[in-house]
């Protein structure tokens, strides 16, 4: 595998959809204009890595449409390799409708995505992915959520990823209704997290897969069931890491950004992930893993769309370098 940071190879899954955003506020039934954009949790982080540097590749499904056409031509045009995007002529491309909330208020969205192209994954789908090469995966509980196939092929990367020793990072990304019930959510995602690296869940998510409700009992379910550390987003008051650093158990905390205006909360822990996994990626120690995060969080939620305010290198160095609690 690669040794220089910007030279290691990243694989990201899942589905995108098109996104339509609503241009005003108000209830989506009264909305006359939306503007296109691009959704989904997995693409964003591999948009924001590839801004970053890194040589990221992207698996899915889209359909033969115009939507499947426009998310394959973003993501080729922001550096990612789509070497492994099918297309698939019998079924569409998801599709997803979101407001234009105020006030720093989480948007309503709407989904069509019920028997897309992405949900027809399955684990064929890993056959084509060169293993030998791969530096990261990351895995978001969205993708096995999908559909059974889904999850089969979230298993079969993690695994054959694990095997040829690369890194794992895992976001839980909880989305309930696609669940069939709360129990089979909880034991699936926490039997995935058991096969990562790096397990990076909100603090409402932890408590509701764990049970546990502390940010210290949180991070200790997934260390014990084979995590080497456990990222905690906490929101705008920042975030919490607790893993073993040579050998020693090692527990911190840093404080969040301060965002003078949030326009759109969606993407925000996806920014946090890709500040985090590019941190540590580079070899930089936890402190600045969660610092990144925090401030790439911060960048997400103050602009419209899911992944527009993902930085480039260029800015991400402007941005760690005038910020002083970034040592």
């Amino acid at each position: 595998m690669s040794s220089e940071p910007f030279e290691r190879f990243v694989l990201t899954f899942g589905e995108a959809m098109g996104m339509l955003v609503a241009q005003s506020p108000g209830p989506l039934d009264s909305v006359e204009h939306f503007q296109r954009r691009l959704a989904g949790a997995d693409n964003n982080v591999a948009i924001g890595l590839a801004r970053l540097g890194f040589r990221v590749s992207w698996l899915s499904r889209v359909g033969r449409d115009s939507m499947g056409e426009y998310i394959r031509r973003t993501l080729t045009a922001e550096g990612i390799d789509d070497r492994y995007i099918v297309t698939d002529p019998a079924h569409s491309t998801g599709l997803v409708f979101k407001e234009r909330a105020e006030n720093g208020a989480d948007p309503r969205v709407e989904y069509f995505r019920r028997g897309s192209a992405a949900s027809h994954l399955s684990t064929v789908d890993a056959d084509a992915v060169d293993f030998a090469s791969l530096d990261h995966l990351h895995v978001t509980g969205i993708t096995p959520a999908l559909s059974e196939s889904a999850l089969a092929l979230t298993r079969r990367l993690m695994e054959r990823a694990r095997a040829n020793g690369a890194t794992i990072s895992f976001d839980p990304n909880l989305r309930p209704t696609l669940w069939s019930s709360e129990a089979l959510m909880r034991d699936t995602l926490n039997e995935l997290a058991g096969l990562a690296d790096w397990v990076l869940p909100g603090l409402a998510e932890g408590e509701r897969l764990t049970g546990a409700d502390t940010p210290e009992t949180i991070a200790d379910f997934y260390l014990e069931r084979g995590a080497s550390a456990v990222i905690i987003k906490l929101g705008p008051e920042g975030s919490y890491y607790r893993g073993r650093l040579d050998g020693k158990l090692e527990s911190l905390s840093v404080a969040g950004q301060p965002v003078e205006r949030v326009i759109d909360t969606v993407g925000a822990g996806d920014g946090f992930a890709v500040g985090a996994i590019s941190a540590l990626l580079e070899g930089l120690p936890p402190a600045r893993a969660l610092a990144r995060g925090n401030l790439i969080g911060a960048q997400a939620v103050q602009v419209v769309g899911d992944m527009e305010g993902l930085p480039s290198r260029a800015t991400l160095e402007t941005l760690e370098s005038n910020n002083h609690s970034i040592a």
